[in-house]
């Protein structure tokens, strides 16, 4: 492994016939406080408490091409390990005009990380901060659409074979907006069969429209928006699709660095494999107070309490997050 990692940065640095060269870095710290108290529901109740760091170096080759490696590197607090486990990042990046190409082991955020937790659960930018595959993103200022395909697991005699295939967008004019998020995870069995598995497709897709009244009130944002989602549960040689349905209704609203989320599901429970598993309730009410007590250039922290409403019962959450940014560059003269 070491020696790889020397070769590929022999390969950047010996680079010699290439016009406007800068050297990258890009340090990325995200530490987290995650207090989930779901017994009243009986669903799992957890403490995610830990910290990420993610160093990373490469080359912008020139305004379109870019090469970039490192590691995400995960403690959770209270491991006797110094790591818990170390993911890699190695990507190129195309970037021309509106468009953005990906390829590699990349970081999500910013990219898929607008998903809802209905369809990816919010546990991902703790456990899997990366997207292992390929992104294309096309974006002006009307539109925003991505598509990607993330291969969580290589398939071998005893592991499986999973990928998921996404895609999302927005459109955006005046004060309305309408937008689109779906996901399929491919779940096949290992090389080996076992008895008595099946392949089994999951997914799901969301549409909400809505209106941006930020700049209309006193409030620094304000959005309000209604759509609906479904579900695709299929066990293939066993059965045909499922596919549960429901209605979602969300308002937003911020003043002075205080928040107030609330996210409101009617319809049919769901079974999704990386949704969120309120989500199979047939009624569901999240409220989020939030608080962002540090806003400073690459730096930002977030306080948020959660309260479930579910099942009759009320549960609750405490999360505070801290993210912090650092990049720099150098230009690199051609020989």
């Amino acid at each position: 492994m070491r020696i790889r990692l020397l070769l590929i940065f022999a390969v950047l640095f010996t680079a010699t016939d290439i016009y406007a060269q800068e050297l990258e870095g890009n340090l990325n710290f995200h530490g987290f406080a995650d207090n989930r108290e779901y017994s009243r529901s009986n669903r799992f109740s957890e403490t995610i408490f830990g910290m990420r760091v993610s160093p990373e170096v490469g080359l912008l080759v020139d305004s379109t091409h870019r090469i970039r490696i490192g590691f995400n590197a995960f403690h959770e607090f209270g491991s006797p390990k110094f790591t818990t486990s170390i993911a890699p990042v190695a990507y190129y990046q195309y970037m021309k005009k509106d468009w953005d190409f990906y390829l590699g082991a990349f970081p999500r955020q910013g990219l898929i990380s607008d998903f809802p937790r209905a369809i990816l659960n919010d546990t991902l930018s703790y456990y899997r901060p990366n997207i292992e595959g390929m992104l294309v993103k096309y974006e002006n200022e009307n539109w925003k659409q991505i598509i990607f395909i993330d291969w969580t697991s290589r398939q071998t005699a005893t592991a499986r074979e999973n990928f998921i295939f996404g895609f999302s967008g927005t459109y955006k004019k005046d004060l309305f907006f309408v937008s689109h998020h779906a996901m399929m995870l491919h779940n096949a069995g290992p090389g080996i069969p076992i008895p008595n598995d099946h392949v089994e497709d999951n997914g799901a897709a969301s549409v909400k429209v809505g209106l941006d009244l930020s700049k209309k009130t006193f409030l620094d944002s304000l959005t309000l928006s209604a759509g609906g989602l479904i579900s695709f549960e299929r066990i293939r040689t066993v059965g045909g699709w499922k596919t549960p349905k429901g209605m979602l209704l969300e308002l937003n609203m911020e003043y002075h660095k205080f928040g107030i989320v609330n996210s409101f599901y009617k319809g049919e429970g769901h079974h999704l494999i990386m949704g969120d598993k309120f989500y199979t309730a047939k009624t569901y009410n999240r409220t989020d107070l939030t608080w962002r007590p540090i806003v400073y250039k690459n730096l930002e922290a977030k306080l948020v309490l959660s309260f479930h409403f579910v099942d009759g019962v009320v549960d609750s959450q405490q999360a505070f997050g801290l993210r912090y940014n650092l990049f720099g560059s150098k230009s690199l003269k051609r020989k």
